[in-house]
């Protein structure tokens, strides 16, 4: 996380990099924290390494290959596991004999990149709309507010769908879909940031810089938003693999990337016509996507756990009663 512009980034020996360095203790004592981390580290790698990966293996994304797939049967792959060979490690996409491995890893590129760049965008706008609906007046506060609770009551999906159909063709996909995800997902975050302004807005290191002639936006800057820091980045965890699923969910119904761009959720969608003659075809993406989603969820989960060790304490006392019951 970039520091805010006007504060000083924390030095060694600071609390801040004291706090840092004690949840990254914390993590470290979760078992299903580092295994989740370990998996994400990893596909982050591979994602990032596709293009090299691919020149290694010698194998193209967007290239078809006719002869490894039989015509006869429709354009199921030669071989058994979907053709997996020494060349084509996870096999060929039916119908057009496309490397299935590198085509996985550009995908997760996909939905790597629209599912952090929808969350960055979500958080800015809900930490902005948040922060003035709660440092501001009443009115500003109810305009805001009923903002948000239309936004919160709209169905996210259809309305995404709803955009992304209308937009021409030849606007990049991946960016439209992260400017849509992200207009359509800050509410959740302008409700948390608003309830926590509201209550330290009151507090007296508030009060102080309030009185020491700081404006409303400066003292927004310096006292509030480290102490928000916490709260914002647990909900930002929980947001990427909901976004993720979004983005697979858009482009399985076709109005999300479109080929020949790979992507998770396009494959899912193709792969309905093969399960039976390819099933292979059908488990990879979905594994890949159900992986993903999970080591993110679990993670998640650690972290906030790990921001709040009030919640850690609450666990521990409840599974000592469950024990000695």
């Amino acid at each position: 996380m970039t520091a805010v512009t006007g504060v000083p980034a924390p030095v060694a020996g600071t609390p801040a990099t004291g706090a840092v360095r004690q949840v990254g203790r914390r993590l470290r004592t979760r078992p299903a924290a580092l295994v989740s981390a370990a998996v994400l580290l990893l596909l982050i790698l591979l994602a990032a390494a596709a293009p090299l990966l691919a020149a290694l293996t010698g194998q193209d994304p967007y290239a078809y290959h006719d002869d490894l797939v039989d015509s006869a049967r429709g354009g199921v792959p030669y071989g058994a596991f979907g053709g997996a060979s020494a060349d084509h490690w996870l096999g060929v996409e039916p119908g057009t004999g496309r490397d299935l491995f590198v085509r996985l890893l550009y995908g997760a590129r996909v939905s790597l990149l629209v599912a952090v760049g929808a969350t960055a965008l979500q958080v800015l706008i809900g930490l902005f709309v948040g922060l003035a609906a709660g440092l501001g007046n009443r009115w500003v506060d109810g305009l805001l507010g009923r903002i948000t609770d239309v936004l919160v009551a709209l169905p996210m999906l259809v309305l995404a769908i709803a955009l992304t159909a209308v937009v021409p063709r030849g606007f990049p996909r991946p960016l439209l879909l992260i400017l849509v995800i992200g207009f359509l997902g800050w509410a959740g975050t302008s409700r948390i940031v608003r309830a926590q302004t509201l209550a330290l807005k009151n507090l007296d290191f508030v009060a102080a810089a309030r009185l020491s002639g700081a404006g409303r936006w400066r003292t927004a800057r310096r006292e509030l938003l480290p102490s928000l820091a916490a709260p914002v980045l647990t909900y930002a965890a929980i947001l990427l693999p909901a976004n993720i699923v979004v983005e697979a969910s858009l482009s399985f119904l076709g109005v999300g990337v479109t080929p020949p761009t790979p992507s998770w959720g396009q494959m899912l969608s193709t792969a309905q016509t093969w399960f039976r003659a390819d099933p292979a075809y059908v488990l990879l993406p979905a594994g890949f996507l159900f992986v993903t989603v999970l080591a993110f969820t679990v993670l998640g989960d650690a972290v906030r756990t790990a921001l709040d060790p009030r919640e850690a304490s609450r666990l521990r006392v409840g599974t000592a009663k469950e024990t000695a019951r």
